[in-house]
């Protein structure tokens, strides 16, 4: 698991695949914490926050509507 684990923290710098990561993590297919093992701590917390943003942003659009 931990051979699997480095692999894909190395693969994550891919933007393809992180791409995919994050896509998998908006529609919680995956957990932040999974997430954060995946692409990092930092990355992770950019993508929650990207995450949050675009949630509020569809609320809003939502309530306009």
């Amino acid at each position: 698991m931990t051979a699997l684990r480095e692999y894909l923290q190395e693969a994550a710098h891919d933007d393809a695949l992180t791409q995919e990561i994050a896509a998998a993590y908006y529609d919680g297919e995956i957990s932040f914490e999974q997430l954060k093992a995946l692409v990092g701590a930092e990355e992770a917390a950019n993508l929650r926050v990207l995450k949050q943003q675009l949630d509020e942003d569809f609320i809003d659009e939502v309530a306009d509507a």
